[in-house]
């Protein structure tokens, strides 16, 4: 049998119909290429050294920045504290200034060339909390009436309160706990700070404590301070002049 010639009428069908399979087939296979392409997740950036590069000096530039915010953060805090600190020198020294020249005034009153002449007595009382019962007391004594003339004797301290609405008086016994309890010694030329504790029974409340000074020559002197005045900041009470 003779073959047959694909260029024969007969067979051209075959032909196209073959040549369109295979133009499809392409077709296809692009339009599932660039489907991919579009679909498929960025390349590395290692496959991009432009990115890299411009990703690492970001990070760079952030983590400086960072660091930055750190930096000015700690110092603000420390220019904060120095602040507080410098704050607290300037109000301290404030007080000790303050303090000073109150001394110079009392001084000056005292030994001063136009001092006003006082025999024995007591400046000043300053009472402080210790415990619930227990007060620690500093007593100014003050004399400029014999000028180079020993002032010495005792100190003794009384008080008055109330308890369960009634007056109570305590002594220097009951303050001292102490049954006959000796005063406290002080001798000076011109002034002394005489210093103690007092202890307070439960459920009495201060109101007026007086300062009781016995020397060994010469009438006693007393002198009475408010609790309210005896107790707040500062000096303490100071006697009327």
């Amino acid at each position: 049998m003779a073959e047959s010639d694909p260029r024969s009428p007969q067979n051209a069908p075959r032909h196209w119909r073959y040549a369109a399979g295979v133009a499809l087939a392409a077709v296809l296979a692009f339009g599932g290429w660039g489907l991919w392409r579009s679909i498929s997740p960025a390349p590395p950036a290692a496959a991009n050294p432009d990115a890299a590069r411009d990703a690492q000096a970001e990070r760079a530039e952030l983590e400086q920045l960072r660091q930055r915010v750190t930096t000015l953060s700690r110092s603000d805090q420390i220019s904060r504290e120095a602040n507080r600190d410098l704050q607290g020198t300037l109000s301290e020294r404030d007080e000790e200034i303050a303090g000073l020249r109150a001394d110079v005034a009392f001084y000056e009153r005292l030994v001063g060339s136009t001092a006003q002449r006082r025999g024995l007595a007591v400046h000043a009382l300053r009472v402080q909390p210790q415990n619930e019962n227990a007060w620690h007391f500093t007593s100014t004594l003050t004399q400029n009436l014999n000028r180079g003339a020993v002032s010495a004797g005792r100190l003794t301290v009384a008080l008055e309160g109330s308890r369960g609405g009634k007056l109570q008086k305590l002594s220097w016994d009951d303050l001292r706990q102490q049954p006959n309890a000796p005063g406290l010694a002080y001798s000076f030329k011109y002034f002394q700070q005489i210093e103690g504790d007092l202890f307070l029974p439960a459920g009495v409340t201060p109101v007026r404590v007086t300062v009781r000074l016995t020397p060994q020559s010469g009438a006693a002197v007393e002198q009475s301070f408010t609790w309210a005045e005896a107790t707040r900041e500062g000096n303490g009470a100071t006697a009327a002049e």
